[in-house]
């Protein structure tokens, strides 16, 4: 059996379809092998049509490919939908209590799914665990390690699936042979777990949400971190105005939203930069305008987080391309944001946020301290040339804030010098802030050619795959506000055309680029909602090499 698969798990919402996929996925990492599973799923409760696409890969392989291996459908459209992108020697695992047998000229493997779980004594959900295990048994895996496996990844009703995994074991016949891999298990880690775990690392002490899709599950997975608060308020405006109040009072605070969520954040955006106040915020993309596609993919809201909040204001922006980078700039970000008292965006998209990853522990993220006032007699929120020291209420002086703009003490004004005065305090803090990044990876670069192709976001495992075999540069914007323009501008020294890859219309970092002084010349754009594959994007460079 090849040492390079694609397969596709679906059904309906309600059938246990991503939970087998995140299965099939461990049972893969248990032999040493790299996985990454991109969801898809619409958006309803029940119904409608769910699939996990798993690329299994002796090494890292974040994307994937048009050709499927395996196709197991725990219901008929399933078998509709995705049969066709069966390869020649594909296998489809089908459901044989469905009512008709699928038309296919591939092979294909019926598997009484009902009756298995019924001789167990088990519920219908549990279909998922015989697919898995029937599968397991075609490709060639031993059930001692798959039982290992699912005793793991199971805990309700354990021993019930168990039996349901050994009877579907028996019931087939082994058609592959699974090669060994020298390579150990690795952790398995959402980009949002990422961004969830970065932000402990550095020090998170308060996570407020109103859930949103594709950021929900920052919540729900900090909800179970001993030593971090979560709140779910009644709306985001209230989420980011009890941020704004926790992080005065000096806790380490994270809030998370999409775009529509978002939109209403900004004033409180606002609120933070006038006010010195750290605030970080997870803004993870979706489909847009409005409610949009709620479930899909897009990274449309690039402009709007760089120009997030009214007035003259600064942020620190980033696009993290995989979970370790999620895991990085996440602890970045809130360090950034104490440091230099000032908001901080980490800008996610749905694949990011809801794909799964191997977690290869690239980075170390830990608690920066901030400069804390020496004496807090006579303490002024506002006093010094750029960062002032920090003082919390309760440690003994007054501690003023607002959005108004105000003197040194904190006291609002509207005379003409101390403006001026405010704003450049404000802008010299900015400049130290890019001092600081001309030491920092603002960008990474892969391979070498006179062609560049430029990329930011969950784009970047399916470029790198893409672009094997051909001279191309690959660079890929991490940090996007402030904007290191000389920094970056000579990572195209030598280049002789620029390519630019994103997953919106209107070639959003493209305009980013081109206010740098930074020339694309071809925009390889998709906004249907859907990643790229490797193949489709392949395609479309080599057309503009």
């Amino acid at each position: 059996m090849k040492s390079d698969m694609q397969i596709i798990i679906g059904g309906a919402a309600g059938e246990g379809s991503k939970k087998a996929g995140f299965l099939i996925a461990k049972l893969f990492n248990a032999y040493g092998y790299r996985v990454f599973i991109h969801e898809d799923y619409e958006s309803v409760i029940k119904g409608g049509h769910n699939f996990s696409h798993i690329s299994v890969s002796r090494d890292e392989k974040n994307a994937i490919s048009e050709e499927i291996d395996f196709l197991l459908a725990l219901n008929k459209e399933t078998v509709v939908r995705h049969g066709e992108k069966l390869s020649e020697e594909g296998v489809l695992l089908y459901d044989s209590n469905l009512t008709e047998e699928p038309e296919t000229n591939k092979k294909k493997v019926g598997i009484p799914l009902n009756d298995i779980v019924s001789e167990a004594g088990g519920i219908v959900l549990m279909k998922n665990t015989a697919l898995v295990s029937a599968f397991s048994k075609i490709i060639g895996m031993d059930f001692e390690k798959v039982k290992e496996v699912l005793k793991r990844e199971l805990p309700v009703k354990t021993e019930k699936n168990l039996q349901v995994a050994e009877i579907a074991h028996q019931k087939v016949e082994k058609l592959k042979e699974i090669e060994e891999t020298e390579s150990s298990p690795m952790p398995f880690l959402s980009g949002n777990e990422a961004i969830a775990l970065g932000a402990v690392a550095a020090g998170l002490e308060n996570y407020f949400g109103y859930p949103m899709t594709p950021s929900t599950s920052i919540l729900q997975f900090l909800c179970n971190v001993e030593g971090v608060r979560t709140f779910q308020p009644e709306s985001e405006i209230a989420v980011v105005n009890s941020a704004l109040g926790s992080a005065y009072a000096g806790r380490r605070t994270m809030i998370g939203t999409s775009g529509g969520g978002f939109a209403l954040m900004t004033e409180g955006i606002s609120f933070s930069a006038q006010s010195e106040t750290p605030l970080v915020v997870v803004l993870s993309q979706r489909m847009g305008p409005a409610t949009g596609v709620p479930t899909y993919e897009a990274q449309a809201d690039l402009l709007f987080a760089l120009n997030s909040g009214h007035g003259d204001m600064m942020r620190f922006v980033v696009a993290p391309g995989d979970v370790d980078e999620a895991y990085y700039l996440s602890g970045k970000a809130l360090n950034i944001s104490w440091k230099y008292q000032l908001p901080s965006i980490i800008l996610l998209d749905k694949e990011l946020s809801e794909n799964t990853y191997n977690f290869k522990k690239e980075y170390l993220v830990e608690k920066e301290e901030v400069a804390k006032a020496e004496n807090s007699e006579n303490y002024n929120r506002y006093e010094g040339e750029d960062v002032s020291p920090l003082l919390f209420p309760g440690e003994g002086g007054v501690v003023k804030t607002t959005g108004y703009e105000h003197d040194k003490k904190g006291i609002a004004t509207e005379n003409a010098e101390d403006i001026k005065k405010m704003h450049d305090k404000r802008l010299r803090k900015y400049e130290k802030l890019k001092e600081e990044l001309k030491d920092f990876e603002v960008a990474k670069t892969y391979k070498e050619g006179s062609v560049a192709i430029v990329f930011w976001g969950s784009t970047k495992g399916t470029v790198i795959e893409a672009t094997k075999g051909m001279n191309v540069k690959l660079i890929q914007l991490l940090v996007i506000q402030p904007f290191l323009e000389e920094k970056i501008k000579e990572l195209f020294n030598g280049i002789e055309k620029v390519i630019s890859v994103e997953m919106n219309a209107t070639s959003q970092m493209t305009q980013v680029l081109r206010m740098h002084g930074i020339n694309v010349d071809v925009n390889i754009t998709k906004y249907d909602g859907r990643p790229f594959t490797i193949e489709e994007l392949k395609k479309e460079i080599e057309k503009n090499l």
